[in-house]
């Protein structure tokens, strides 16, 4: 790398260890964490999203407990040393020494020469951060440009690893005592040869040592792909994905490069195993929150890492193997299906959305309704129907206006809509944001004529409810099913989750088509509360699997709910091998066999592709989306999908959400999904 073009890109480096501060700044300001030197160290304040306040977090909290950790195994001894590589503008110094914590041990931090002298004078001319570290004078030393008693830091670029070897020498590092290296989110803005080095440099060097590190993971699913985009926009490609796609990939690397014993877990396995549960409810309460599926997976997307040698027993591992069984991935592949892309839908900005919900409300045509996307240009709660219908062969699509006097259609996410005849489709519940489920339930009236090849209006209606249908109604990311009782047909509304309640179990039959809420007995095992499960008609009754339980864990169970005679009765479906646990997916039954599309699952090696369960043997088979023909990354979550018997195929409209900080990303396109070939060969 030129002398030029490597200081541009220390500086991109630089600016992202900036935007993390405001960062971890606003997680403090919200509660999240206790750290009341953020606001001092960050220089700019603003107001984080709740996603991004969770994200800190669980990194504030994993580094957190491998330091602390660390500090408490050692505390017999004499004299340790942690050093922060890439601590840029972190407050980690002041906690540790506000808490008593640094009786024995020496801090040093390393980061760019720029950052470490910004760094300085920040802490010199603020009484409170000056307050707790006695100046010693030594800066102006060599690379050091702060220098305490208990505190050194140094301006050194990390990838010359002889000039870091000379100005930690000089700064006092000794390396006969124990030493915890910390390296989050620093090694893989290096070359992996730089990188790599510094590893080995650290076990050479130093007898006993522990080395903790956390960054991410996983770049070629369709997380990943977004995540990568990113930050090569930003000028900061992530240089150790390629080499270390995987957490098996890093333990073999630190094995591989000295170190004797090494851990590692993803974020959703620390979340679990690690932190408390009163404090994961704690946590889950402090904001109004609804973006579970981009939590999980920036949970599954970064790791954190502790490797040690030399070290006595006692004080190993900085993290416990995983105490919970890791979430057991698919047993393997049974199959592909092939995904394509419906060309002549492209360019149509309203079907790139997330958290609607599409109808099929006569052969081969469908209703798609609310959700968040993009319209004129703008990302945007979606006020527009589309209409998609099949002919010739082909799929066409168009925006259809709603006669509506006002504005009740309410811009309604996470909603459902249920066809009773080929004119007239019922809409439960919904959400405008997490603090607002107070929608109106709604009619949507359609002319039988309705389709893509005209421009037809449909009718939105407000439906009067008795109050107790009314309470049926107030939740979102629930089901709405079809069901037959004596004859007659119902509408079973389960589940969801509500702006009060994160999580119902409660259900409810409204009878068709006057809507009154009707007491029917139900027996059986009941199942556990969930929201973003799936529920499909079947012989009258409804089957539910998967969801998101209680804890925010997704759930492996398959429930149905069959007609009795005296009312209905809730059974467990044995699958076999078991349902991966999953969420956010969507389902349909044909001949017996229920199919689950797409979903949010923590087996981080893959993404969910398409399950097949028969109902008569619970045989459970998992096929792979194959998706060499799609030009963008498919994201199979909070996207509805319509199961088309006549040609067994699955048309996938939409999916997708907010990628962490990466960006939004938007399913450019309605998928056709071929499900021939796995439907004929069960």
């Amino acid at each position: 790398v030129g002398r030029g073009s490597a200081m541009s890109l220390s500086r991109q480096v630089q600016s992202t260890g900036g935007s993390s501060a405001v960062s971890k700044c606003s997680t403090a300001a919200r509660g999240y964490i206790q750290d009341r030197f953020l606001r001092l160290l960050a220089g700019r304040r603003r107001r984080r999203a709740p996603l991004i306040h969770r994200g800190y977090y669980i990194r504030a909290c994993a580094v957190d407990h491998c330091i602390q950790d660390f500090l408490l195994k050692t505390q017999s001894l004499p004299r340790t040393q942690i050093l922060s590589l890439g601590a840029g503008f972190d407050s980690l110094y002041f906690r540790l020494k506000d808490m008593g914590l640094l009786h024995r041990t020496v801090v040093y931090e390393v980061d760019f020469p720029t950052v470490a002298r910004q760094k300085a004078a920040l802490i010199k001319r603020t009484k409170e951060l000056s307050a707790l570290v006695d100046d010693t004078g030594g800066e102006g030393l060599g690379a050091i440009t702060f220098s305490g008693e208990d505190y050194k830091l140094l301006g050194v670029d990390l990838s010359e690893l002889f000039e870091l070897e000379r100005a930690l020498k000089e700064a006092g590092l000794n390396n006969e005592i124990p030493t915890l290296f910390i390296a989050e989110v620093v090694l893989t803005y290096m070359e992996n040869t730089r990188s790599d080095a510094l590893i080995q440099w650290a076990a050479e060097h130093f007898p006993q040592a522990c080395f903790l590190v956390y960054e991410q993971v996983h770049p070629e699913d369709p997380f990943g792909h977004v995540m990568q985009q990113h930050f090569r926009q930003l000028n900061t490609a992530l240089h150790s994905l390629a080499q270390y796609p995987d957490c098996e990939a890093q333990q073999r690397r630190f094995l591989g490069k000295g170190w004797t014993e090494c851990s590692v877990m993803d974020m959703n396995e620390f979340f679990t195993c690690c932190i408390p549960e009163d404090e994961q409810q704690r946590v889950q309460t402090l904001e109004p929150f609804d973006e579970y599926e981009e939590w999980h997976l920036k949970c599954s997307h970064y790791f954190v890492l502790a490797a040690s040698k030399g070290v006595e027993p006692s004080w190993t591992p900085l993290l416990p193997s995983v105490t919970v069984p890791r979430h057991a991935g698919p047993v393997g592949m049974a199959g592909s299906v092939p995904a394509a892309a419906c060309a002549r839908l492209s360019g149509i900005p309203g079907l790139r959305r997330y958290g609607h919900h599409s109808v099929l409300i006569k052969p081969n045509v469908v209703l798609t309704t609310g959700g968040f996307g993009e319209e004129d240009g703008q990302h945007c709660r979606m006020r527009n129907f589309h209409v998609l219908s099949k002919r010739a062969g082909y799929w066409k699509a168009v925006c259809v206006t709603q006669n509506t006097p006002d504005k009740r259609w309410g811009e309604r996410l996470y909603h459902t809509v249920s066809c009773l005849s080929d004119t007239l489709a019922l809409v439960v519940g919904g959400r405008t944001s997490p603090s607002n489920s107070g929608l109106e339930t709604l009619w949507l009236k359609f002319p039988k004529t309705c389709n893509a090849s005209g421009p037809d209006a449909v009718a939105v209606e407000l439906v009067s409810l008795q109050p107790a249908a009314e309470a049926a109604a107030l939740r979102w990311r629930h089901s709405t099913t079809e069901v037959t009782f004596k004859g007659e047909q119902y509408l079973f509304v389960y589940g969801g989750r509500s702006a009060l309640e994160p999580v119902l179990g409660d259900w409810h039959f409204l009878r068709a088509p006057e809507l009154s809420c009707t007491v029917i007995a139900v027996e059986g095992p009941v199942p556990e509360s969930r929201h973003s499960h799936s529920a499909s008609s079947w012989e009258g009754g409804v089957l539910i699997a998967g969801g998101l339980g209680a804890a925010e864990q997704p759930l492996g169970s398959v429930f149905l709910l069959r007609e009795l005679e005296h009312g209905f009765q809730w059974q467990t479906i044995e699958t076999h091998p078991p349902l991966v646990p999953r969420y956010s997916h969507t389902a349909h039954v044909h001949e017996g066999k229920l199919l689950l599309v797409g979903g949010v699952w923590f087996h981080a090696s893959s993404v969910p592709g398409v399950t097949v369960i028969d109902l008569m043997t619970g045989l459970c088979l998992d096929y792979v989306i194959n998706v060499e023909h799609l030009e963008w990354p498919l994201m199979l979550h909070n996207h509805s999908s319509v199961f088309l018997p006549n040609q067994k195929e699955l048309l996938v409209i939409g999916g997708g959400g907010n990628c962490f900080s990466f960006g939004t990303h938007l399913n450019p396109e309605p998928v056709l999904l071929s499900l021939s070939s796995i439907l004929s060969s069960h």
